[in-house]
């Protein structure tokens, strides 16, 4: 009997001379390549036909499902070969959707000739498919397809259309956008400039004007402008306009150089339009480094004017960055801002000084106390100070470039971080998170903390909108991507959500693996749910994430002993902290252990450690929701109170 099927054929590069040269290695690469292609085929619902002993043949009740598998497999090899680990070899792989006959276990007919005859199309490590799977899949998968020059197929009459998946670890893995749509035309990339000083030391002048331009075009109303944590991680990478503007989602693309020599300076800049790659305009500034900030000025104003389709008349002068007083005091911070964004102690150390050097010289420049605290958060994060020194610290510093510069939004954001950070009501941080968003909408950080307040004050479409801002403008920072994962699994967008967690895996593998294990469990597919866990376990097996979803796991499976495992390691790897009073607590509630549950949340309401967001959305915890205790643990928790009937958008 026939039916509809999509067909996926992989096959190894290299496989048959692999053969021949080593046959011992030839069956440890079959063995590790079947480790690594049948969970992933348990994960996406494919049915393995058979094994041709360099690949597979996969069957697939949609060609939706066969297409994330096989972007599934080529992120796995991709990753496998990052880490270094067995032994190397690259797949090619092939999909057709159209009928096929099952006979003796076997699948036949033209959906399996042609499936075969596209895969050898494939480049090494890549995915072409059929123009049929094409109709199925477009829109519904972010990476962007391309058309492949016409070719026969050896023994198939009919002319069929081939197209080669762009894989997202190509790229950023954020959703593509059309260069030339109208959203794609508001919104900007300035590319890290090149530093062409003859003192490779003055890399942090570039990266720092790189920085001082993401601030002044921020400031313009109209303007998307995509955040620093992005952009900074296209520094040194060959890549073409056109494909970072796809990546990124931006019409309009900043490039340039800078060249310091004692006190003069060199920038070099153009401004490209993505879609059609030509120079939108394009000039040379030579001047004294005490001019940097007209240079500044004046390059920020000609950026916007030749943007296509600007509104903005050329008479209405654009916003200012508060800037310091003189030179000195200038480079010092910037040399400060460089070090503040790393994860070592002592580069963060290091950034403290030179603000402290650059106030010294200037205390009025509010920019440089703003750095400070944003330096002392991170010093916190990263657990090099205590937490109390980090917040006190922190918004002491950010308070003083408040009240210098009361229309500082960096100033603002940090006033609402450092108030999250240790548990000040909800309307301090939304009050002040508001206020660093009218000052300056491109501040993904502020969108981050406004979208987790409104989740914690049970407004789960506003936390999902500001997740959803955030992710536009800081499309590859780690939180950024995990918030927005997040707000899409609790809020029920389920698709929305395996979705975004199969684009950005290759960026964030600890959430994405962690969100689609909840997923897979939440519907009761505990196969799928154990391949993600597995996959947890591989690229974090010390994490907490990986015990508690184990845990959880075995729960759920009834297996009570290796759920008490799970417990008794995150007590004695994580103490009597975050994991004891939530992961432990959540365990309990997957064993039915409710008592076991709510005594665990009520300690950590009591220490404001409670993950509010996750228990009042999470499908995982609707039967929890309807217990009386639920909602007495609301009220104590008296920074998140159960929400108003109507929560105010």
């Amino acid at each position: 009997m026939r039916r509809l099927a999509a067909v996926m054929f992989t096959d190894t590069v290299g496989f048959t001379a692999s053969a021949h040269a080593d046959e011992g290695r030839t069956l440890e690469l079959m063995q590790q390549q079947a480790e690594l292609i049948r969970p992933l085929l348990t994960i996406h619902q494919g049915r393995e036909i058979k094994s041709t002993g360099d690949g597979f043949l996969v069957e697939f009740d949609s060609a939706l499902k066969a297409t994330q598998c096989a972007i599934g497999i080529q992120r796995r090899v991709y990753e496998r070969a990052a880490e270094g680990a067995g032994v190397p070899f690259q797949i090619r792989i092939g999909i057709h959707l159209g009928d096929v006959v099952e006979r003796d276990g076997d699948i036949l007919g033209d959906a399996v000739n042609i499936a075969a005859r596209i895969e050898p199309r494939a480049e090494p490590g890549g995915i072409c498919v059929s123009g049929a799977v094409r109709e199925q899949i477009q829109n519904k998968v972010p990476d962007r397809l391309e058309r492949l020059p016409p070719a026969g197929l050896k023994g198939v009459a009919e002319p069929v259309e081939v197209y080669r998946i762009v894989l997202p670890w190509t790229g950023s893995g954020v959703p593509q956008t059309d260069p030339a749509g109208p959203a794609a035309r508001a919104r900007l990339a300035v590319l890290p400039f090149v530093n062409i000083s003859p003192d490779p030391n003055d890399e942090f002048f570039a990266d720092g004007l790189t920085e001082e331009l993401i601030a002044s075009l921020a400031l313009v109303r109209g303007l998307k402008v995509i955040a620093r944590t992005s952009v900074m991680s296209y520094k040194h990478q060959p890549k073409k306009v056109s494909e970072i503007g796809r990546e990124l989602g931006v019409g309009t693309i900043v490039e340039g150089s800078v060249r310091r020599a004692a006190n003069r300076i060199r920038v070099t800049i153009q401004v490209i339009d993505v879609a059609t790659e030509e120079h939108l305009w394009a000039s040379n500034y030579d001047d004294n480094l005490d001019d940097v900030f007209a240079v500044q000025r004046e390059i920020a104003s000609r950026v916007v004017a030749s943007i296509p389709g600007n509104l903005r008349p050329a008479s209405v002068p654009l916003p200012e960055l508060d800037k310091a007083r003189e030179t000195e005091s200038y480079l010092a911070y910037l040399q400060g801002q460089a070090l503040m964004w790393r994860r070592e102690e002592a580069p963060l150390r290091e950034a403290i000084r030179f603000f402290e050097q650059a106030i010294a010289r200037d205390p009025t420049f509010a920019r440089a106390h703003a750095g400070i605290a944003r330096t002392y958060v991170g010093l916190g994060l990263e657990g090099f100070v205590p937490w109390s020194e980090s917040i006190a610290k922190g918004r002491a510093a950010a308070q003083t470039a408040a009240d210098i510069n009361p229309e500082l939004a960096e100033a603002h954001a940090l006033l609402a971080e450092i108030a999250f950070m240790s548990d000040d009501p909800d309307e301090v941080v939304d009050r002040e998170a508001r206020r660093a968003i009218q000052l300056n909408p491109n501040l993904a950080e502020a969108h981050d903390l406004l979208g987790q307040v409104a989740g914690a004050l049970g407004n789960i479409e506003l936390y999902v909108s500001q997740a959803e801002m955030a992710y536009q403008l800081d499309p590859l920072s780690i939180p950024t991507i995990a918030y927005l994962g997040r707000a899409y699994f609790f809020a029920g967008r389920l698709e929305e959500a395996f979705a975004h967690w199969q684009r950005t895996v290759h960026l964030d593998p600890l959430n994405a693996y962690r969100g689609m294990a909840d997923l897979w469990m939440l519907k009761g597919d505990l196969v799928r749910a154990e391949a993600c866990v597995r996959e947890l376990e591989r690229v974090g097996p010390k994490s907490d994430f990986a015990l508690l979803c184990r845990g959880y796991l075995a729960a759920l499976r009834g297996d009570r002993a290796t759920a008490m495992v799970a417990i008794r390691k995150l007590q004695e790897t994580f103490g009597e902290g975050y994991a004891r009073l939530s992961s432990v607590g959540f365990i309990y509630l997957a064993l039915g252990d409710l008592d076991r549950f709510f005594e665990q949340m009520f300690v950590a309401a009591r220490s404001h450690t409670l993950q509010i967001s996750r228990l009042r959305f999470s499908p995982l915890f609707r039967e929890a929701r309807k217990d009386p205790r639920f909602l007495e643990l609301l009220t104590l928790d008296k920074f998140h109170p159960p929400p108003s009937p109507n929560p105010s958008p």
